[in-house]
């Protein structure tokens, strides 16, 4: 694919992160007006829909075999109902900032699960990545140079995070007959079932509660049921279909950016010089050890060796 053919993938791939970093400060207000896991529920169902809706009319939705009904079931015990009922958690507990620079460990922790289940190379390049990677979460949780900066939250984030990655492998794994943007919607809506039963059972008169919102509330709540859950998945992996998997990662890069953005912006959180260094070894780390370096200068070779040709 040409550069110039790239360019709109890639503005679409950054507004996708826009939103995807300012989401985290929505999630935020919205699960600490609201029981956590039950108007997280309501999101996910609402976001499921939107997909199912917007796959009807591309006349892309199919009822799945068993083997991909399988993927399906643990995808959306990983990829929604631990994802998000540990970021929803954590939100309550840890600062924005905190929680959107842990998850954007990410693509750090798919890279590594891939090692261990797909059989994917490591090599010193992504070893390097990995290892600036955690090093970045070590100085994220610092608090006046001392590791007392840890919070349950912070521990939870990365629960989050880490269940995301582990779904992602499962994703992979079904993606040979099931289309990923279909598997979504399955997942969005079989996990926001999940979801509603763990809230009924352990927020009491969490139902009661949700007519308490405000009018912004719920305007936030659609926003991001809508733009950032639903669409944002659908062009994220239309993106990763048109440029290949490595580049789009990179982009994923500034999701946590945005996330801190947000919380200094809208929420008022300080940022400490711990938490920037954090920013900067996990984009390093992200970089090397998701193997996206390789592919640019894979990519720069190719060039190189078709300019020689002509």
């Amino acid at each position: 694919m040409e550069n110039e053919k790239k360019y709109p993938i890639y503005i679409m791939l950054f507004l996708v992160m826009v939103a995807w970093g300012f989401n985290v400060i929505a999630t935020k207000v919205i699960v600490m007006a609201f029981p956590p896991i039950m108007v997280t529920s309501f999101r996910i169902l609402v976001a499921g829909v939107c997909v199912f809706i917007i796959l009807s009319f591309l006349q892309q939705v199919r009822l799945p075999s068993k083997r991909e009904g399988f993927f399906i079931f643990w995808g959306a015990l990983f990829n929604v109902l631990g994802h998000q009922y540990f970021i929803s958690i954590a939100l309550t507990q840890t600062t924005a900032t905190n929680a959107g620079l842990i998850l954007g460990m990410g693509p750090l922790l798919t890279t590594i699960l891939a090692i261990i289940f797909l059989g994917n190379r490591l090599n010193g390049i992504r070893l390097i990545g990995i290892l600036l990677g955690l090093m970045g979460v070590f100085f994220i949780i610092l608090q006046n140079g001392r590791i007392s900066g840890l919070s349950i939250g912070d521990v939870n984030a990365f629960i989050s995070i880490l269940s995301m990655a582990i779904s992602f492998i499962i994703i992979k794994k079904a993606a040979t007959s099931l289309d990923p943007r279909l598997m979504t919607a399955y997942m969005l809506v079989i996990g926001a079932i999940f979801l509603f039963i763990v809230s009924l059972l352990t927020e009491p008169n969490a139902l009661q509660q949700m007519g308490n919102g405000t009018l912004n509330l719920w305007l936030l709540f659609w926003g991001s049921a809508i733009l950032s859950t639903a669409l944002g998945h659908m062009f994220y992996n239309y993106g990763i279909g048109k440029v290949g998997a490595a580049e789009a990662a990179i982009f994923t890069n500034l999701s946590p950016f945005f996330a801190v953005v947000g919380a200094v912006v809208f929420l008022h959180e300080a940022l400490s010089i711990s938490q920037i260094i954090g920013f900067m070894f996990i984009v390093l780390g992200v970089i090397l050890g998701s193997g996206a370096y390789e592919e640019i200068q894979k990519g720069r070779k190719r060039k190189r060796n078709v300019g020689v040709l002509e």
